[in-house]
């Protein structure tokens, strides 16, 4: 859940290790709906030693309480730390798309698509399906969700979202 940067110092470990600690006390609190010790505990996490996860995950905390703004500035700041981790830029174009401004959206679902570190690829494929259906270009929403199921064929969300918009080409 959280990596561990190459080439560490010891004392650069053991801070890492400390602010991994943290980042899974956050991680179990947010889980356990618990937000305001999660907050502080992904912010004492960040202070001990900035990972992109612990920003990614406090922006989630936020966009749980539907702060949008602030998520998106922990996001970038996730981006700060390491442009190739995938998840805040598809969590910036959903952040995005729930301020009611999905074309911004597209140029960060985009970037989830190649960042190199980037395991649920078809989130950002599925999103940028639902902006391009919101925004009218149905062609590209189309394949969009192609490339989702291309990604991972059992998605359903993606499969229901393509087979709902192929119906409503009749």
């Amino acid at each position: 859940m959280i990596r561990q940067p190459d080439n560490l110092s010891d004392d650069e470990r053991a801070a890492w290790a400390q602010a991994a600690d943290h980042f899974h006390r956050a991680y179990r609190r947010q889980m356990e709906g618990d937000f305001a010790s999660a907050i502080r505990d992904y912010k004492i996490s960040l202070r001990i030693f900035r990972t992109c996860e612990a920003h990614t995950f406090l922006a989630w905390v936020y966009s749980f309480l539907k702060l949008y703004e602030l998520a998106i500035a922990e996001c970038r700041l996730a981006i700060e730390v390491d442009p190739d981790f995938g998840n805040p830029y598809n969590d910036i174009g959903v952040y995005l798309m729930e301020l009611d401004r999905p074309a911004e959206a597209i140029p960060w679902l985009r970037q989830a698509t190649v960042a190199p570190r980037y395991d649920a690829r078809v989130y950002a494929y599925y999103n940028l399906g639902r902006v391009f259906e919101r925004l009218g270009d149905l062609t590209s929403a189309e394949m969009a969700y192609r490339d989702a199921l291309s990604v991972d064929p059992l998605y359903g969300q993606a499969l229901h979202a393509l087979q709902r918009l192929l119906g409503s080409f009749n």
